[in-house]
C-alpha cells in the first residue's frame, strides 16, 4: 500500500490547483483550544472563492482534458459545492459544464452555479438520485463526467489541503480530523500525512444517517445505506456509499471515524462563529463537532486541526440552526414538568429552579388537578441536565427529559396550547419529506381524503427536509391500514406511539 501512497504524494506535488484556488489559511481557534486545553487550528477552506474545499479537486481533474474533451463539454453531479468548483473551472478554462443538482439543493449553491454560466438540470432528492441522470445524460450527450470524489486526480487535488497544513503547522500535529462524504477528501488529506508523518492520527467525520465511511469501516467493505433513509441536514455530505478509490486508503490508513447528530453539528457551527466569525454551513462544520467529541474522550490529544470545508449556506437555514446550538452543546434541557394546577404553582416552580436561566416556558391549562409545562433550561453539561432534573424531582414535580425528543424539538415546543376533542381517536405519525417549492402539496395530495386530520403541525426550518407531524382520525385498530397507505406515498415516516410530548400536552 506504500506504493500507493507514494503515488498519491507525487500527484498532489504536481497537482494543477493553485491555477485558480488558493492556499487557504490555518487559523487557531482560541475559544475551542481554551474548552479542550488543546491547541486547536481550523483549516479556513471557507475562504475558496467558492467557498468550499471543492474547487480543488474539480479544478485538478479538469485541468488535465486534452483539446478533444474540452470541445465536449462536461457534467457533473453535486449537492452543490463540487458543482460550484467545476461551474468555476469551466468559466476558467471556457469549457461547456452541465451541473445536476437535487431539487431541495439550498438555493444558494444553485443560484451560485447559474452566475458562474453552467446549465443547471434539477433532478431527483438527493445526490445518487442526480448522479444517475447526470451518468444518463454524459453517455446521450457525450459529455466529460467530472467525479465528485471517486478519482484519482480528484483525490489528488483535495490532498493539497493536507500538504498545506503539514507546511504551516511547524510542529507535529496530534491529529487532524476531516469531514466526509464521499471520501475524496479523507483520501487526498490522508494519503499525503500518513505517507509524511504517520504518527498523526487522520479522524474521520460523518453526519448521523449518512454515515457510509463508519459503516463500511465496521463492515470491512463499502455498504451502501438506502437513499430514502440519508440525513440531509448536512447536505454537502449526504453520500449512500463512500467512494471506491478513496476507500482504499481509508480502511487502511484512517485511524477512526467519529458520527455527529443534528444537534451537536449546529453547536459546531456556533463554535466556528464564535471564533471566526464565519457563518459555516452544516457539512462544512462537520469536522469541528466530530473533533469535540473526540477530544471529550482523548485529553492526551494536545495539537489538532480540524477543516473547515465550506460556508455556503442558505440565510434561511440559521433559525433552525440556533434552535440546535445550545442543545447540542448541552447547554440546553427541554423538560416536561408536571406542576398542580392552583395559585402560586408557576412561583413555587420558579423558585425551584433558582438562579437558572429560562430559555422557554410554555403552558395550557389541562384539567382542574394538574398542569404541564415545556421548558428550558440552560445548562452547563449533559451532567448538569440529570442534576437538574433530580433537583426538581426532589422537590416533588414529575419530570419528563424531552432534550432527544426529536417531536418534541421540532413541533411540539410550537404547538403547546391545543388538545384534541375527547371523543376523538388519534393515531400520530412524524414525517419527513424532500423540501422544495410545492412540496408539502404533493404531501397533501398523497394523504388523499379517506383520514380525517386531526393535527398537522409543518415549520419552514430552511432546511433539506420539511417536517411535519399529523393526527389521524382513527383508533388503534386502524394503524396497520393507515400505515400501509402511508407507505404508498413515499415518504420517509414515523409513527409517534407513547411519545411523552404528545401525551403530555397535546391529547
Amino acid at each position: 500500500m506504500v506504493p500507493m501512497l507514494e503515488n498519491y504524494v507525487k500527484k498532489i506535488l504536481s497537482s494543477k490547483v493553485y491555477d485558480l484556488a488558493i492556499e487557504t489559511p490555518l487559523s487557531h481557534a482560541p475559544r475551542l483550544s481554551n474548552r479542550f486545553d488543546t491547541q486547536i487550528w481550523l483549516k479556513r477552506e471557507d475562504m475558496q472563492s467558492v467557498f468550499s474545499f471543492k474547487i480543488r479537486g474539480a479544478y485538478n481533474r479538469m485541468a488535465r482534458l486534452s483539446d478533444a474533451e474540452r470541445e465536449r463539454g462536461v457534467i457533473t453531479a453535486s449537492a452543490g459545492n463540487h458543482a460550484q468548483g467545476v461551474a468555476a473551472g469551466a468559466q476558467h478554462l471556457k469549457v461547456r459544464a452541465t451541473i445536476v443538482m437535487g431539487k431541495n439543493t439550498p438555493s444558494i449553491k444553485v443560484n451560485a452555479v447559474r452566475d458562474r454560466g453552467a446549465n443547471v438540470v434539477l433532478f431527483g432528492d438527493n445526490y445518487d438520485a442526480a448522479a444517475g441522470r447526470a451518468k444518463e445524460l454524459a453517455e446521450r450527450d457525450s459529455l466529460i463526467y467530472i467525479p465528485p470524489y471517486d478519482d484519482v486526480d480528484v483525490i489528488a487535488g483535495q490532498g493539497t489541503i493536507g500538504l498545506e497544513i503539514m507546511n504551516q503547522h511547524s510542529e507535529p500535529l496530534d491529529a487532524i480530523f476531516v469531514p466526509v462524504g464521499g471520501g475524496g477528501l479523507i483520501a487526498g488529506i490522508t494519503a499525503y500525512v500518513k505517507y509524511l508523518y504517520p504518527k498523526t492520527k487522520i479522524v474521520g467525520v460523518e453526519a448521523e444517517g449518512s454515515a457510509s465511511l463508519h459503516a463500511a469501516m465496521a463492515a470491512g467493505r463499502r455498504v451502501k445505506l438506502p437513499a430514502e433513509s440519508l440525513d440531509l441536514f448536512a447536505d454537502g455530505v449526504s453520500v449512500a456509499q463512500v467512494g471506491a478509490e478513496p476507500f482504499k486508503i481509508a480502511r487502511r490508513y484512517v485511524d477512526e471515524v467519529v458520527v455527529a447528530n443534528v444537534d451537536e453539528i449546529c453547536a459546531a457551527i456556533k463554535d466556528v462563529f464564535e471564533d471566526t466569525r464565519c457563518m459555516s454551513e452544516p457539512a462544512g462544520a462537520l469536522a469541528i463537532a466530530g473533533m469535540k467529541l473526540y477530544l471529550a474522550a482523548h485529553p492526551e490529544i494536545r495539537s489538532a486541526v480540524a477543516i473547515l470545508s465550506g460556508a455556503n449556506v442558505n440565510f434561511d437555514r440559521l433559525r433552525h440552526i440556533a434552535e440546535r446550538a445550545e442543545i447540542g452543546e448541552s447547554r440546553e434541557a427541554i423538560l416536561a414538568v408536571q406542576i398542580p394546577e392552583k395559585r402560586g404553582s408557576f412561583l413555587q416552580f420558579a423558585r425551584a429552579l433558582g438562579s437558572r436561566s429560562v430559555t422557554e416556558f410554555n403552558y395550557r391549562y389541562a384539567d382542574a388537578d394538574n398542569a404541564y409545562i415545556y421548558v428550558g433550561l440552560r445548562t452547563e453539561s449533559s451532567a448538569d441536565r440529570s442534576i437538574v432534573a433530580a433537583g426538581l424531582d426532589d422537590r416533588g414535580y414529575q419530570v419528563f427529559d424531552m432534550t432527544d425528543n426529536e417531536a418534541a424539538k421540532v413541533h411540539v415546543r410550537h404547538m403547546v396550547g391545543g388538545r384534541r376533542p375527547t371523543p376523538v381517536g388519534e393515531i400520530l405519525f412524524r414525517f419527513e419529506f424532500p423540501e422544495r417549492p410545492g412540496a408539502l402539496l404533493q404531501f397533501l395530495r398523497g394523504l388523499g381524503t379517506r383520514w380525517n386530520i386531526t393535527l398537522f403541525h409543518y415549520r419552514n426550518h430552511g432546511s433539506a427536509w420539511g417536517r411535519v407531524l399529523v393526527g389521524f382520525d382513527a383508533e388503534k385498530q386502524d394503524g396497520v391500514i393507515l400505515t400501509k397507505h402511508l407507505k404508498k406515498i413515499g415518504y420517509r415516516f414515523w409513527r409517534e406511539e407513547g411519545n411523552e410530548a404528545y401525551d403530555l400536552f397535546l391529547r
